[in-house]
């Protein structure tokens, strides 16, 4: 059993919407909120099985309901004061969190028989999380606050999570023996006084020093070797506290800590697994959430001794979240923890491991610390995905299209026709439906005129075609286009506008090769990312030529969109979507760099003559498949950037909704406050699902969208904006994917207009 005195992610005021609840009950993962009054008084419960019920029974479904409408009053709480054995008596398999209230009835902590995950700041850390990674300064700062504070800068600019340090109150810990003479100790104990007479940092200054790390946006964490030091400890306001190895068989020390309610991070060296076990329930009749840390105490931990595999052993020992703490040489093996299920990893930092003290020795230094730090979250992207599933990437699915092959027609198929084994081959590009099922087109009936030469398609192996027809969605609305096949997509439908899709080559085209008439139509253009000589377009570009390269062939692009209006007699003002720029390879930049990049979209449209256009960027997801394989994209990503570079330089956006939810993923983002932030400051949108943190272009329904909450949102916010689906190869099989994904957006935003 555990308290959770860090509620904030179970409670939620009974005054806020259902929509809410439901986000809070799948963040936290527990499958409840405790839902309060304003003064925190407890009000009801709400799970999911209530939710279901709700559902169920009735007649009109409104996420905008407030909680209050929905909980369940009928709950079991305990006074805090309870004691922990007659808590712990309550739980079943009904009961699975019993509130704890104080004498006013107001929420002060929520018991649970067991906790899976730790929370520590605003960092969740256990299964599917990403590694909470600790640079243990120690006492490697060597008594100087200037050389602990130049510890925190490399530690948070090396991508550290938290700083670890010790405090030591001496007399305490040491006795008489502190005050005897040096030469009276044994050996090891000699050597270690001495270097703590010299290393040891007072409060004050361990205060400052986890102020600073505050201040970088660490978490600072500290190890008390003693009862006085607790004490100061907690006189500071510690969010967490780190058990040293040799002090998981310190009872007294264990239990004052446990007793904090604090989470405990607890190194097992040198204990043996009935020590460990001793330890570990010590901390859970105290309710303290705790982690345990596989650890092999010797400075190097020569790699024969270290036994990782131990590591799961501690985890179906306790349950709780395990990480490892090394003193081994290099960074190799938390690597190897990570790929084994640590949610923690502790490594040891210095700037100079010729620096005296023991630590030193077994540290990494800033430069490998960031090495590690880059190779584990590269490793738990790698461990991203479902283990019994083999789905095709977004990366995957581009190759295929290249490289792989499709099922082909040899004759003229016109619709009705049985399809027979000579009518077909097999031959490249993979644009179509793929060999394998070649087998299931023989003896079926066209369902459409396929021309010689032309692909079958996965859908011609469906009984029915979802196809054009006149559709109303109360927006203006079109479906992306290329030159070639803007006329049959515009004349199948009642479309109001097409979004052309560029190349740099089309920027070279004569239009009366493609236009013979004016068309009663709008226009969207959608600029090439790409130009000639692999040129990626970026007008936040920090190197000055690159940045006027990309500005010239954006002019190039507004001068062709005002000879497109021309075609166009809807059109007044055309907006041209672009993808600005600010991505690389190497990883996300810090917010302080990202506005000068944004000072450099803004400084390139100052160049631009954009008389008779609106140049609008497009929401950008964090990382985008560009020509070459995937970046990191850092413009355009976050909500608040979008709203202030709009509000600042009077702007407005293509909203991507794909792109965002990918981000609202990856940053744990609200969809929902996504859209109330950005959809005012939107003139597009490119509506289409995603699924987790790089799979866009998804057909409706096949990714992560809740559509019904995202088209009312839209219907709120922007309801003017024009939008287009754009679905990943929508084009094909006469645009079957735009019109499949239409007729599923005209009932979401029909109903939620009604």
């Amino acid at each position: 059993m555990v308290f959770e005195r860090n509620f904030s992610r179970f409670a939620i005021l009974s005054e806020e919407k259902i929509i809410t609840a439901l986000n809070k009950i799948s963040g936290n993962k527990l499958g409840f909120v405790i839902a309060l009054s304003e003064r925190g008084e407890l009000q009801g419960i709400l799970t999911d099985g209530d939710i279901r019920r709700w559902l169920s029974t009735t007649s009109e479904i409104d996420l905008e309901a407030p909680v209050s409408s929905t909980i369940n009053p009928q709950f079991l709480s305990l006074p805090e004061s309870t004691p922990p054995q007659e808590i712990d008596a309550h739980f079943s398999d009904r009961i699975k969190a019993i509130p704890l209230t104080d004498t006013r009835g107001r929420l002060v902590g929520i018991a649970l028989p067991g906790l899976p995950e730790l929370v520590i700041g605003d960092r969740l850390i256990g299964e599917n999380q990403p590694s909470f990674l600790i640079a243990e300064i120690g006492n490697n700062h060597n008594g100087d606050v200037d050389l602990g504070r130049r510890l925190v800068d490399l530690a948070a600019e090396a991508g550290a999570d938290c700083a670890k340090f010790q405090m030591r109150d001496i007399s305490a810990l040491y006795g008489d023996a502190a005050n005897k003479e040096a030469d009276a100790q044994d050996l090891g104990a000699q050597y270690t006084m001495d270097l703590l007479s010299r290393f040891n940092l007072g409060q004050n200054d361990l205060y400052t020093l986890f102020d600073h790390c505050r201040d970088h946006g660490m978490e600072p964490m500290c190890t008390p070797w003693d009862l006085p030091s607790l004490k100061a400890l907690e006189t500071y306001g510690m969010a967490a506290y780190k058990v040293a190895s040799a002090d998981l068989t310190n009872h007294e020390l264990l239990a004052a800590m446990a007793a904090t309610g604090k989470p405990l991070i607890c190194s097992t060296g040198m204990s043996r697994e009935s020590e460990i076990r001793e330890g570990a329930a010590i901390m859970r009749r105290a309710g303290a959430p705790f982690a345990l840390l596989h650890c092999n105490s010797t400075y190097p931990a020569p790699y024969k001794d270290i036994n990782l595999g131990y590591m799961k052993r501690l985890a179906e020992l306790e349950g709780c979240p395990v990480g490892y703490s090394g003193h081994e040489r290099g960074w190799a093996v938390p690597i190897a923890a990570v790929s084994l299920g640590a949610s923690i990893v502790e490594k040891h930092f210095t700037v100079d491991r010729s620096m005296e003290g023991n630590d030193h020795r077994v540290s990494l230094l800033p430069d490998e610390f960031s090495e590690m730090v880059k190779a584990i979250r590269n490793v738990e992207q790698a461990m991203l995905g479902n283990a019994d599933q083999r789905e095709l990437t977004q990366g995957e699915m581009m190759n295929r299209e290249v490289l792989a092959k499709s099922v082909y027609a040899t004759v003229d198929v016109p619709e009705g026709t049985e399809i027979t084994e000579d009518m077909l081959s097999i031959r490249s590009p993979g644009q179509g439906l793929q060999p394998n099922r070649l087998n299931a087109l023989i003896g079926r009936k066209a369902l459409r005129d396929v021309a010689a030469g032309t692909p079958f398609f996965p859908a011609d192996l469906d009984d029915s075609r979802v196809g054009p027809r006149p559709f109303n969605f109360g927006r203006p609305w079109g479906i992306p286009v290329r030159w070639h096949d803007w006329k049959p997509m515009a004349t199948a439908s009642n479309v109001d506008l097409l979004e052309y899709h560029l190349s740099y080559t089309d920027l070279e085209t004569e239009l009366t090769k493609w236009f013979d008439e004016p068309q009663d139509l709008d226009l969207v253009v959608h600029a090439p990312e790409l130009f000639k000589g692999d040129h990626i377009l970026d007008l936040s570009s920090e190197d000055e030529d690159y940045r006027k390269h990309s500005v010239a062939e954006m002019q190039r692009v507004i001068n062709i969109t005002r000879e497109l209006k021309k075609w166009h007699t809807r059109s007044t003002t055309p907006v041209i979507i672009t993808n600005v720029g600010g991505f690389n390879a190497e990883g996300f930049l810090p917010k302080s760099s990202r506005q000068k990049l944004y000072d450099n979209v803004a400084r390139s449209w100052g160049e631009l003559d954009t008389e008779g256009v609106e140049i609008i960027p497009q929401t950008m997801p964090p990382f985008p498949w560009h020509f070459g394989g995937q970046s990191h994209h850092n413009l355009f990503v976050d909500p608040q950037e979008i709203v202030d570079f709009c509000s600042c330089h009077n702007a407005r956006v293509c909203f991507d909704v794909s792109h965002s939810q990918l981000a609202c993923n990856h940053f744990g983002w609200s969809m929902s406050d996504f859209v109330d932030a950005v959809g005012p400051y939107s003139a597009h949108l490119h509506i289409v699902d995603a699924r987790g943190v790089d799979g866009e272009g998804l057909q409706i329904g096949e990714g992560d969208i809740d559509f019904a909450a995202l088209c009312g949102g839209l219907n709120r916010v922007c309801k003017d904006a024009s939008f287009v689906p754009e679905v990943w190869q929508g084009h094909k099989d006469s645009g079957a994917g735009f019109w499949f994904a239409l007729d599923a957006l005209e009932r979401w935003f029909n109903h939620e207009q009604r």
